[in-house]
């Protein structure tokens, strides 16, 4: 399936969004006409609600319940993934067998620096997400790289997160083949059906965002990844993106790709992009 606007008599999502909102159906969309087409689609699927909320996943007026806001901000009281960012923080601090952190690996020691991730580095070729960074950190100063989607990464990631709180997403796509090629791959990836049940991210939040899949709201793609990594309450830990991607996989009854590979960072380079200007809020809660 493909996501671009109508074109080579073929009409993906977008199109068919843009069709439904009384847009013109393009031959070729920019990131840019792509943004304003995802962000229109979910002003008019809720009216009302405004961009930064979104921030919030699934706890937003409006899209979830006002018994299952009112629980969550019981929950938020004493916040569940606090005791991953301390653990990430210790992490975070401690030096390498060498004497360095993972401070001498990023711009600004790492701190505030989570809503630029993830972005695409012309030089590998490849979206570069803030796990990878990390490990790649830890590769590059004699360290083994840590499993990509609990434990130690996580709380690291979170613990970075934490530092950004606040701060609006901004995501680039640069005019370089390469780069349009990537963010291209992770459209195609979100609104392509796949596994058994011939889903597609796009069915289950943007088409029936807000819905209820048994006991759980199905989440806005708006905004979606800001509050990573997250702690849900089906874990009862953290966890990164790979492992949501991995885990949306799985109840499709696709098979899952590898953590890191380069169809899931496509997907979140696309995801985030269309998350711009709305803040961060990781580490979040989901359930």
């Amino acid at each position: 399936m493909r996501t671009m606007f109508k074109g080579a008599g073929v009409v993906g999502m977008v199109g068919v969004v843009a069709a439904m909102l009384g847009a013109p159906v393009l031959a070729q969309a920019s990131p840019e006409q792509d943004l304003k087409a995802f962000r229109h689609f979910f002003e008019q699927r809720f009216p009302g609600v405004p961009l930064k909320a979104y921030a919030d996943g699934e706890w937003i007026p409006g899209i979830n319940s006002e018994d299952a806001i009112s629980q969550y901000k019981s929950i938020m009281e004493f916040p569940p993934q606090d005791e991953g960012i301390a653990a990430g923080k210790r992490l975070f601090d401690k030096p390498f067998a060498n004497g360095k952190t993972y401070a001498s690996c990023f711009p600004k020691g790492g701190i505030g620096i989570r809503q630029n991730y993830p972005y695409f580095d012309k030089q590998t070729g490849q979206v570069v997400t803030l796990e990878s960074a990390i490990n790649d950190c830890r590769v590059k100063n004699g360290e083994k790289p840590l499993p990509w989607q609990k434990g130690k990464l996580a709380e690291i990631s979170a613990y970075m997160a934490s530092t950004s709180d606040g701060k609006l997403l901004h995501v680039t796509v640069p005019n370089d083949p390469a780069a349009l090629a990537a963010y291209e791959r992770g459209k195609d990836f979100f609104y392509a059906k796949r596994g058994q049940l011939n889903f597609s991210c796009a069915a289950c939040h943007m088409a029936h965002a807000g819905q209820k899949l048994r006991t759980q709201t199905l989440s806005p793609a708006l905004g979606m990844l800001n509050g990573f990594p997250v702690y849900r309450a089906k874990w009862s830990n953290l966890g990164t993106v790979d492992r949501r991607f991995i885990g949306c996989n799985k109840q499709v009854r696709a098979k899952p790709f590898k953590p890191q590979s380069v169809e899931y960072r496509d997907l979140e380079y696309f995801i985030s992009y269309m998350s711009n200007g709305i803040p961060i809020t990781g580490p979040g809660y989901r359930n």
